[in-house]
């Protein structure tokens, strides 16, 4: 978070990051390092969708029912992460049973 705060907005709307930043990247280029994040198998996927369907009270048939919308968020959404899950399954539990707080 300390990174994004030296970035400086120019007055033709452009955003340009500060020393620290690009000095990261010039680092993460000249050796070669990234991090990727793998998008989940679709079995893992569901299952985490699962867990957190349960975690906001829905039961085994309510899952069960879930699965292909589950599939039809991440496929809109363009990714299977546990972000994404944790989003579904808050939308669709809430939209069945009430607000979920």
């Amino acid at each position: 978070m300390s990174d994004n705060e030296t970035y400086k907005h120019t007055s033709d709307g452009e955003i340009h990051p500060g020393e620290v930043v690009e000095e990261k990247i010039s680092l993460s280029e000249r050796f070669g390092l990234w991090v990727s994040f793998y998008p989940f198998k679709q079995d893992d996927y569901l299952s985490i969708v699962g867990h957190w369907l349960k975690h906001f009270g829905c039961d085994q048939a309510e899952i069960e029912s879930a699965r292909g919308d589950a599939l039809v968020w991440a496929l809109e959404r363009g990714s299977r992460s546990g972000r994404v899950a944790w989003q579904f399954a808050r939308d669709w539990s809430g939209c069945k049973t009430g607000p979920v707080t």
